[in-house]
This record gives C-alpha cells, structure tokens and sequence, in this order.
C-alpha cells in the first residue's frame, strides 16, 4: 500500500513540474506571438499612413519585394534557427513581422478601420476558444493535423484556380474553408506546443528557440484566420 502511495505522489509530482514547465513554455510563446502580431498591426497602420512609404513599397519592384519577402524569411528561419543564436533569431521574426505589416498596409486602405476592429475581435475571440479548446481538450489532435494540412493545400490550389477564374462564390467558400481550417490548426498547435512545453527546460536556449517557433506558427494561425475572416465579413470602401 505504502508503493501505491509513494508511486501515485511521485506521478503527481511529475504531473506538476510537467504542468508548469508548459506552461512557462506556452507563456514564451503567447508573449512573443503577441509581440510579432503588434509590430505588424503597427507597420501597417504607420505605413498606410504614410503616402510617401505607400508609393515606396506598393507599387513598382518593391511590391514584389514586400510580397514574397515574408516567405523568405520565414523558411530562412525554418531553417536556419538551429544554428543562430536565440537573439538573431528573435530580431529574424521581428523583422519578419515588420516586413509582413508592411505588406498589409493595404488593408487599411481597401478596409474601413472599424470593419477591420470588428474582424479583429473576431479574429481574437476564435483564436482564444481554439487554443483554449486545443490546451484542455482530452482528445489527441495529432490525426487532425494531416487532415488540415492537405485541406490547406486544397485552398492553396483553389486559391489559384479562381485568380484566373474570378469567381466571387468560390472565393467566398474558400474563406469559409480557410476559416476552418485555421481555427482547427489553432487548436491542433496549441496542444503539439503543450506537449512539447512539458518535456523541455523552458531557461534553455534550445527551449527558447523552440517557443520562437511555436509563436511563428500560433502567429500564422491568427494571420491567415483574420485574413480569411476580414473577406468574409470586413467589406471594402467600394
């Protein structure tokens, strides 16, 4: 009887330390996402602002700059992380957050600036109930993640498909699509990162890298959910 107990606190005890170590681990992460998405909401709002920097960066080669920038960055960080040092990683995502504000300025020129609060808040309170549903949820999401990840690459290629074709109804179902898709990914990485919080020493470099990497992908999450939201309910001046 004595092991039973002995066995039973040591395994509560592990459960404890594993607790808050995902914990100070996803507290790295939802700082540093949250962090990337101000600078881009401020980029982009200080940028639209700004005729000279809107003629600068939204027309003519740096258009294109700006737009495939992002992308660079964030597979040379992909990539490259485990041999930088934390600090070049962390101003590698500021950049990367600074570049995509500049590449979004656009929306607070197409959008009215309380449509784009609106979706915001809407954009937050999913995400919220997402990562909250995917932190608590008993079920193992890890099934999940390959059945998003090819339904993305569905609105990917559909995506396409309608720059040529131009069709207002496949462009509204494919926001519907992205909206769930994203709202399932918020969930599915926000148990991964748990789980991946708990087995790691949230003081080491390698933990802290790894949470930068987790607040690259809970960032993407809340990126894609609000672009897909804002055409779905944002409007346009027009």
């Amino acid at each position: 009887m004595s092991n039973f107990f002995q066995n039973s606190t040591g395994y509560q005890e592990r459960q404890f330390v594993e607790s808050g170590a995902a914990n100070a681990f996803m507290q790295q992460v939802f700082t540093t996402m949250s962090l990337g998405l101000l600078i881009t909401g401020m980029a982009a709002w200080y940028v639209s602002q700004t005729p000279a920097l809107i003629n600068f960066f939204l027309t003519g080669f740096m258009m294109y700059v700006v737009m495939f920038a992002p992308l660079i960055f964030v597979i040379v960080l992909a990539s490259r992380i485990n041999k930088m040092s934390f600090t070049a990683a962390s101003l590698t995502f500021a950049t990367y957050s600074l570049i995509n504000g500049i590449s979004f300025s656009f929306i607070f020129l197409v959008y009215d600036l309380g449509a784009i609060f609106k979706v915001f808040l809407i954009t937050a309170g999913t995400f919220g109930a997402m990562a909250l549903a995917g932190a608590t949820t008993k079920l193992d999401l890890s099934k999940m993640g390959s059945i998003l990840f090819m339904a993305l690459i569905g609105i990917i290629i559909a995506s396409v498909v309608n720059w040529f074709l131009g069709s207002p109804m496949l462009d509204y179902l494919i926001s519907i699509a992205g909206v769930v898709i994203f709202s399932g990914l918020t969930a599915y990485d926000t148990q991964k990162l748990i789980r991946i919080g708990a087995q790691v020493d949230a003081e080491s470099e390698t933990s802290r890298k790894i949470a930068l990497m987790g607040a690259l992908t809970l960032y993407l999450d809340f990126i894609n959910l609000f672009l897909f939201l804002l055409r779905i309910f944002g409007g346009s001046r027009d």
